[in-house]
């Protein structure tokens, strides 16, 4: 039998009692009967059961009633069978993450450095105070000089344990966020059982041994089964086999399904025969997880760090219900050793923003490099001819600890150079942004799967949308048909149709489509049916409530089962067919709905006014195109087109395989126009994208007059605008050669202009997105999104570089495949990504004017001659400088006039000429005034100098106004960091960010603390009322000059580089360009390892680990290089950026 359905004797229901006692099968038989494939399968199951009806039997569930729901039975079945659920791998210990951030090289440098300071600090060699060691021993004549030298080893130690505790804390935060995006994930994910005879949806967690389990198109097996019943079922299993090809289901030669595998067609019921670790997916697992840290080691053997796990037909083997981020990349030494066949796929190549982060950080450390270099070459230079040339002191065997105690000291100071240089903030600075906007897209109803899409988005120079229930409202309804030789503009009253003509509409609609597709009654009084399943198909069936009819009682008569044969819609029949076996023994009859033009040009005949069938010519079917499906499509209806076919029985059984002569000679009933309005505020939000400078294109199944008249109503079309409209057909006719090819050039001809692409495939979506993402017609590369929502458009999101999956009508492969999900499945909601994802970027941007102001002020200020600061001010300046200015910089809310700009693009510079001109300028104005303070501060403010006060003498009034009128000067340049592009009113919307307000206000009051109380320990004496005041007014200052700046036209500026470039193609190696490569995922890649966007020997180091070396020496010889050294810093922040 064609339909492959087991017969179901009654009496085996849910409601006998003895299915509440032991079963009659083990844990293992049904391992052993799942590692069976095909006819050995099939004998199996006739030998040891009899027939799969046997099994449920064992089993002790209904193959038509499922199971009770009784918690009792369903607890009884997790002890003998399993949960579905995989443990994920234990995360690692906050002891273990300490230890990966020990491991940075330049915390290793400086833990060597201060062990050898503290040695030294210790050690008095005799003679070694004697006038012979020259004038280098005065920094440790003093004796309690001596007794408090282990401190800036002590100082240097307590930073670099801050340092690693912070990074540990960073990562073991960002692994369990990233846990809690999975679990969320998995929690959205449900799979439709029957229980008690009642088909409702459950989390796949729930799932038990014994359940039956309807399939359908699209779905990701959660549990192994064995099929019950199975309409032109075909499933990918290439995630366990590797082997491309669809393997074909049924209970006659192979009735196995297996966990993690995806359904490509048709539809059945399973019995869930093993769960989690039971199933042929968690014993894989379970091998792979046994050897533990020796397998892990040969699994990422000769593969890249953060790798994607291996793919197929680009959708990532992920199985999703497994409960482990990490189980799709233990599972791919076996899909290596078994795969057979294997599709090429592109790497995904790194977001715009993190792209554009690499370069500038490599950009920096270069910078920070040569001057550490520089400074420690000239400082060793400068004592060695000072002491040795100048001065003519030998060396003499007792200086030479004191020697090296500052040589020492020279390294320390370098490396302070290096650490200042470096804006270490910037990583925590992207993982706050992201973290924030993912959490507020989630309730913009955007659930974000991959980091980096997020930014990614803000950069989308194109959006490649569906049309059904994305633009439109997915609420569709039969508003005109045409029904025997006449067009009713309306749905027709019943009694006008012939009664033969009425009963096969309804029987064909309701047999022939989905059986989970149904109509229920308002939850509201007074609101509108609810839909379920297949929006088209409850169309049909409103339309037969409409004709007084009802579908059930139809369903009821001929379940599922008695379904002879099943052709389900997909992407190439774009029409659906249902076979019956006549009861009086007739022959055949099946029942096909399609779309209009394809149905019709199959069938030979139609139904007059009278119910009778007449002969249906090609001339007819132009004439009734012309006249009847082009005004429905025009009028923006989608045409469907219902009819049937009998098979007489003295022709014999036909070959239910050879579609070709199945789907023809048909006999039309009716043609439908169906409305789908188009959502209220899709209109506005397409205008809003091609305000923000993004094209937005529809690629839909539908007919093109149909798509051409929902395009114009949402504004993609244009009056009198230069755009094309495309069938799939005509589109591949003119981007292929004669060879069927896809060529670039003919490609790059077409897609600047086109904006519909209707009747389109996958496979036409897959090339448009590729062809557009390859594409340099066009200045800048374009970045793409693609809506999806079958299992086909799997390749066209993983291709693209945003891929949004539908929440609500997407397939689980679609989601499996996208970046983002749209759980409201609406286009405003990508609007809001965009929004978000361009916030994302200007939030980074604003955080890098404000530090990298600091770093220059900060590199030049800590040298700067008799300028002392202490080991904590430093903390609380670097504190200030990255977590606190992360904090507020990074969540700033979007607002809309984000989207009245053009995207950055792939190749515009993360630091502008404006944003370089905002740093130096500010820069400058805070070099002057604290030079001008620390040179003349004493004379303006009527105190005591600080300059030449011995090194362990009590704070100075002098110094700690330095350090106030410092700290002030960042917290008001803070609020100039708000803008980024010349804006005038930097108070603009600050109180919608109650986060920025919160830090600056709360900084402000810790220093008045600090300053105050903090004594000794922070290095500062208590200030007056009057010395405030004039802290706070030189801090305002900064707004003052911060205006005076925005009016400086940045053209006139030639000086001035920009930094940052997005990465090129040429500069991507041939070896990462290679097709066979895997796609790496950066922003998973960071949240799982807790790296960051640049290399580890930069971002690990916080500002505060110089507090040691900016303190402990200043000899006369730094006075000279000084100056020479400021030159060559801004000499390198300025004009390296052009050559790097």
């Amino acid at each position: 039998m064609a339909n492959n359905s087991a017969d179901h004797p009654p009496g085996n229901s849910v409601a006998d009692g003895n299915l509440e006692g032991d079963f009659g099968i083990t844990v293992m038989d049904l391992q052993d009967l799942m590692e069976l494939r095909s006819g050995e399968a099939v004998t199996k199951i006739a030998d040891s059961y009899g027939d799969v009806q046997g099994l449920c039997r064992r089993l002790k569930t209904s193959p038509i009633e499922g199971l009770s729901g009784n918690p009792v039975d369903l607890e009884k079945r997790h002890t003998a069978f399993g949960k579905n659920f995989i443990p994920p791998k234990k995360p690692k210990s906050f002891l273990a993450l300490v230890w990966e951030a020990l491991q940075d090289v330049t915390l290793i440098i400086l833990e060597i450095a201060a062990v050898i300071s503290l040695g030294l600090s210790f050690y008095h060699p005799p003679g070694g105070d004697s006038e012979l060691c020259g004038e280098t021993a005065s920094g440790v004549e003093d004796e309690g000089e001596a007794q408090a030298g282990w401190i800036e080893g002590a100082a240097i130690l307590f930073s670099v344990a801050i340092v690693v505790l912070v990074t540990a804390f960073n990562d073991w935060s960002k692994e369990k966020q990233f846990r809690g995006l999975q679990s969320r994930i998995e929690q959205e994910q449900k799979f439709t059982v029957i229980r008690k005879g009642q088909v409702i949806q459950i989390p796949v967690s729930e799932l038990v041994t014994g359940d039956i389990a309807q399939i359908k198109y699209g779905d990701l097996l959660p549990a192994d089964g064995i099929l019950i019943q199975g309409n032109d079922l075909k499933i990918d299993e290439s995630s366990l086999t590797g082997e491309s090809d669809q393997v074909r289901k049924s209970l006659e030669k192979d009735p196995m399904l297996l966990s993690g595998t995806h359904v490509m067609e048709g539809s059945g019921r399973m019995v869930v025969s093993a769960v989690g670790l039971n199933s042929q997916t968690g014993i894989i697992f379970t091998l792979l997880g046994a050897g533990d840290g020796d397998e892990e080691k040969k699994i990422k053997k000769g593969k890249r760090w953060g790798e994607r796990p291996k793919t197929q037909d680009g959708i990532a083997l992920e199985i999703q219900p497994l409960k482990s981020e990490v189980e799709s990349e233990e599972k791919e030494p076996e899909v290596e050793v078994k795969q057979v066949k294997r599709v090429q796929i592109t790497k995904k190549e790194k977001s715009v923003l993190q792209g554009k982060l690499t370069k500038l950080a490599v950009l920096i450390g270069k910078a920070g490099l040569i001057m550490s270099a520089v400074t420690v070459i000239i400082l060793i230079l400068y004592f060695v001819i000072d002491t040795f040339g100048v001065q003519g002191r030998p060396w003499l065997k007792e200086c030479t600890p004191i020697y090296i105690q500052y040589f020492v000291k020279f390294f320390i100071i370098g490396v302070t150079v290096l650490v200042v240089a470096v804006p270490e903030g910037l990583p925590l600075a992207v993982t706050i942004s992201l973290a924030y906007s993912v959490k507020k897209m989630m309730k913009d109803n955007n659930l974000v799967r991959h980091l980096d899409a997020c930014e990614t988005m803000g950069n989308a120079t194109t959006i490649c949308s569906d049309k059904t229930g994305t633009l439109t409202m997915n609420r569709m309804t039969v508003v005109q048909a045409y029904l025997g030789d006449t067009h009713y503009k309306k749905v027709p009253e019943p009694d006008v149709i012939k009664p033969s003509t009425l009963e096969v509409l309804v029987n064909s609609i309701a047999i022939n489509s989905a059986y989970t597709t149904k109509i229920l009654s308002p939850e509201k009084e007074g609101g509108l049916p609810r839909h379920v399943g297949n929006k088209t198909e409850c169309s049909l069936l409103g339309f037969v409530l409409e004709l007084k009819r009802d579908y059930q009682p139809i369903r009821d008569e001929i379940p599922e089962e008695k379904l002879y044969k099943v052709y389900t819609f997909n992407s190439s029949r774009k029409s659906m067919s249902t076979v019956l076996k006549n009861t009086d023994g007739s022959g055949f009859r099946m029942y096909s709905k399609g779309a209009s033009e394809i149905v019709l040009r199959k069938c030979s005949r139609i139904l007059d006014t009278n119910g009778e069938p007449r002969i249906f010519k090609p001339k007819d079917r132009d004439e009734m195109v012309k006249v009847v499906i082009e005004p429905m499509a025009c009028d923006g209806l989608r045409t469907i087109c219902v009819a049937y076919r009998d098979f007489p029985a003295e022709a014999g059984e036909p070959n239910w395989d050879n579609e070709a002569d199945i789907l023809n000679e048909l006999t039309c009933i009716c043609v439908v126009g169906i409305e789908d309005p188009v959502r209220p505020e899709v209109p506005d939000a397409i205008l809003k994208c091609q305000r923000a400078g993004i094209t937005v294109r529809m690629v839909t199944g539908d007919n093109i007059n149909t798509a051409r008249a929902i395009a114009t109503k949402c504004g993609i079309l244009l009056p009198g605008e230069d755009f094309l409209c495309l069938e799939g057909k005509e589109f591949n006719q003119l981007i292929r050669n004669d060879q069927g090819e896809v060529e670039q050039e003919r490609l790059d001809k077409v897609w600047p202009k086109l904006r519909v692409l209707a009747r389109s495939s996958p496979t036409d979506k897959h090339t448009l997105v590729k062809g557009i993402m390859d594409s340099t017609v066009l200045e800048t590369r374009q970045v793409v999104a693609v809506t999806g929502d079958g299992t086909n458009d799997g390749p066209a999101l993983k291709k693209a570089d945003v891929g949004f999956a539908m929440g609500i009508a997407g397939t689980d492969v679609a989601k499996e495949a996208s970046d983002i999900i749209l759980t409201d499945d609406n286009f405003t909601s990508i609007v809001k990504a965009v929004m978000w994802g361009r916030n994302v970027y200007d939030s980074i941007s604003k955080f890098l004017q404000f530090q990298l102001t600091v770093n220059v002020v900060a590199v030049i200020v800590t040298h700067a001659p008799n300028l002392t600061w202490g080991s904590v001010q430093m903390l609380w300046v670097n504190l200030i400088m990255d977590t606190l200015a992360s904090l507020a910089l990074a969540t700033e809310p979007p607002t809309e006039s984000l989207l009245l700009r053009k995207p950055y693009g792939r190749n515009k510079p993360l630091i502008s000429r404006t944003m370089m001109k905002n740093i130096l300028g500010h820069a400058v104005y805070q070099l002057t005034i604290i030079f001008t303070l620390l040179f003349a501060g004493e004379n303006f403010f009527n105190i005591d100098s600080g300059r030449n006060a011995p090194l362990h003498s009590p704070p100075s009034e002098h110094y700690t106004i330095v350090f106030n009128v410092f700290v002030m000067m960042q917290l008001f340049n803070e609020i100039n960091a708000r803008k980024i592009h010349g804006e005038r009113n930097v108070f603009e919307a600050i109180y919608r960010n109650p986060i920025f307000c919160s830090v600056v206000l709360g900084t402000f009051v810790l220093q008045i603390v600090i300053v105050q109380v903090g004594g000794k320990p922070f290095s500062c004496t208590a200030l007056t009322i009057d010395q405030w005041l004039w802290c706070v007014f030189i801090g305002v200052g900064e707004l003052l000059w911060g205006q005076l700046i925005s009016a400086i036209p940045t053209h006139h500026l030639k000086f001035l580089k920009e930094a940052g470039h997005g990465t090129h193609k040429e500069d991507v190696p041939e070896n990462e360009m290679n097709e066979e490569d895997d796609e790496i995922d950066h922003a998973e890649m960071e949240l799982r390892r807790g790296q960051v966007l640049w290399f580890r020997g930069l971002n690990r180091i916080q500002t505060q680990v110089c507090t040691g070396g900016t303190s402990f020496f200043y000899h006369d010889c730094f006075d000279n290089c000084y100056w020479d050294f400021i030159g060559m810093y801004v000499y390198v922040f300025m004009f390296i950026p052009q050559h790097c």
